[in-house]
């Protein structure tokens, strides 16, 4: 059967067999979490504990404020120590409650109602999700409960499962697609009802054949209807427009999202979370984070509670290794932000910690650009990397919009074939910034 996938890309070397095969591992409680109150795209969350206030496991402690924004909630028990402004994965600061544990836990599983999706309306099914802080677990941490409220007039025909994960190194999803894939399936039914959408897909890349027989059997005995559809290992196979393109042949136009073509995307992990927040009632306090690269010494995918320091969660995988050079990463080598501290916490949008060492860090460069229109080959997006990144760097906000960079999705894959090693798609995120600090200025 022929492979489906999108128009250009790149194939990286990825990395996978690292932890493919590695069953997710429970991390160890940590006696400190450091939990952000920003951890989604939106407006940050407004603290709704101080200190020395105790907090319960699951407890909400802060409060989302705006429409695009959620909730996050304590990810142990404990005393809350301060509430601070901290390093973020982001490469930002953000405003963090700081909690030590008590060292007690909750089953969730024993306090679960049952999941009866009969039972439930869309707007139920939306507040529950919205109640239990779920964001994009992929990475893109748009608050869930917004992305499945499309406006009104807007029609959306189809969901589709993001289980591609063609970033290199991460098997996060993969993972929760062989052990959980009962959970997966049943989040997409819930999503499919929320958005009232009467086809589900599920995409998965073709190197995953353990997830895809597991997916097949879920599907088999609990949502005939949905269907698998057999990706092409490519890379970025699973950003939203890509995908939705490989799968159903639609194009999202530039400056449009996918509802405008009656589609809604969402990650595998997202929909598992979905699952238990019905089911258990239970929030975003934990994740699966896979920790892989030639830099750690023992690569795993560990489940993590938010707010557990990166050095924390790497000492866990044996630490790192000695005697190279190394780059830690939140996120893989294609996407992934390079950190400056350990001291970051994990936070909803952390799929992975990557650690390159010695000859695996590709250091950027300046030199001049060769015209060869590498990038402009593996552009997914069909633009011209080369040129918005020049019109970023230097600041010509206006040439930079009217060339389309907001249309960029900062895959990579530009810096990924330049053989002059330039940092293109960090330039055109600067371009980006530039653009919306300009848009601000006039406005005013």
């Amino acid at each position: 059967m022929k492979l489906k996938t999108f128009e250009r890309g790149v194939h990286p070397s990825y990395n996978k067999e690292l932890t493919a095969d590695k069953a997710v591992v429970r991390a160890g409680l940590p006696g400190r979490v450091i939990i952000p109150l920003s951890q989604h795209i939106g407006a940050p969350c407004e603290p709704v504990v101080k200190k020395g206030d105790e907090v319960s496991e699951g407890q909400k402690i802060g409060e989302a404020t705006s429409f695009v924004s959620a909730p996050v909630h304590s990810s142990i028990s404990g005393k809350v120590k301060d509430i601070v402004m901290h390093p973020h994965p982001s490469g930002a600061r953000a405003l963090a409650v700081v909690i030590e544990g008590d060292g007690e836990t909750r089953d969730w599983e024993s306090d679960g109602g049952g999941f009866d999706l009969d039972a439930l309306g869309p707007e139920e099914i939306r507040g529950l999700i919205r109640d239990a802080g779920i964001v994009g677990l992929g990475g893109a941490t748009f608050p869930t409960s917004v992305k499945l409220s499309p406006p009104k007039g807007s029609r959306i025909d189809s969901v589709i499962l993001n289980g591609c994960e063609c970033e290199p190194f991460l098997t996060a999803d993969h993972r929760i697609m062989v052990e959980e894939s009962e959970k997966v399936v049943l989040g997409l039914k819930a999503i499919m009802k929320t958005v009232g959408a009467g086809s589900g897909y599920i995409g998965i890349e073709d190197n995953k054949p353990d997830a895809i027989e597991a997916i097949k059997a879920a599907v088999s005995s609990l949502a005939p209807d949905i269907r698998i559809v057999l990706l092409e290992t490519k890379y970025p196979q699973g950003a939203e427009k890509m995908l939705i393109d490989a799968v159903l042949g639609r194009k999202v136009p530039v400056g449009k999202l996918p509802l405008d073509v009656g589609v809604v995307v969402n990650n595998i992990g997202t929909a598992a979370a979905i699952y238990e927040a019905i089911r258990y009632r239970k929030p975003v306090i934990e994740r699966v984070v896979t920790v892989s690269g030639n830099g750690v010494k023992e690569p795993k995918n560990l489940l993590v509670r938010i707010g557990t320091t990166f050095d924390e969660v790497i000492s866990q995988c044996g630490g790192l290794v000695d005697g190279m050079e190394k780059e830690v990463l939140s996120g893989g080598p294609m996407m992934g932000v390079a950190q400056k501290t350990l001291e970051v916490p994990v936070v909803k949008g952390t799929s992975g910690i990557t650690v390159l060492a010695g000859s695996e860090i590709k250091p950027a460069t300046h030199k001049p650009c060769i015209r060869c229109a590498s990038c402009v080959d593996a552009c997914p997006m069909g633009l011209m990397p080369y040129k918005i990144a020049d019109m970023g760097r230097l600041g010509m906000t206006d040439d930079f919009k009217s060339w389309s960079g907001l249309a960029c999705i900062e895959c990579g894959c530009c810096s990924f074939v330049c053989p002059a090693k330039r940092p293109l798609v960090q330039w055109i995120r600067v371009g980006k910034v530039r653009l919306r600090e300009a848009e601000r200025s006039s406005s005013k």
